[in-house]
């Protein structure tokens, strides 16, 4: 995926790898107007060979999303989420910036995510029922799982109640943990 996270991002390569300019594709857009998006994405992969993210970014972008990014701060996450879902999130993002401010809390994948350099060690996202965190590293993951004892371990991700009361310290051995890996 281009850096830039435009749709338009994907304009030259779609135009390179399929031989049409832009202005032919979003004429095909026009002629499937008011189809659904599993539809309009397998036409575009069956009918032109499209891959996933071209067909992705053509979809969108005629549908008048300009971009795949959808926060640019946290804030801005926690302000789509419930209350209490917000209250349990920053207390999980607080309790590992405070023990390790080294570690940079940024938005990726439209999600809170805290990296070192390049390194993405940890993440968390909301759904309508329950907070997901997820430890990029697989070891931590399957060694810290079972110690969540309101969670729910799921294949990558351990799946926490709502309003959980956030365990600083179990948070804080997990982001070490992930930390002794990198070396």
């Amino acid at each position: 995926m281009p850096k830039d996270s435009s749709r338009e991002a994907y304009f030259p390569a779609i135009e390179k790898r399929y031989g049409e300019k832009m202005a032919y594709w979003f004429k095909v857009m026009a002629k499937l107007e008011g189809r659904k998006y599993p539809e309009l994405i397998a036409h575009l992969k069956e009918s032109y060979g499209f891959s996933q993210a071209h067909a992705n970014a053509l979809v969108m972008y005629s549908r008048g999303s300009e971009s795949s990014k959808r926060f640019e701060t946290p804030t801005q996450f926690y302000s789509t989420i419930t209350p209490q879902q917000a209250k349990t999130m920053r207390g999980i993002f607080k309790a590992i910036t405070t023990k390790f401010p080294q570690l940079e809390l940024v938005i990726a994948w439209n999600q809170p995510m805290v990296k070192l350099d390049k390194h993405y060690i940890f993440g968390a996202s909301a759904s309508s029922q329950h907070i997901l965190i997820a430890p990029w590293d697989q070891k931590v993951f399957k060694d810290f799982a079972p110690k969540f004892i309101q969670g729910k371990a799921l294949k990558k991700t351990i799946q926490l109640p709502n309003d959980w009361a956030v365990d600083a310290q179990l948070i804080q051995a997990l982001i070490k943990a992930s930390l002794a890996n990198l070396k």
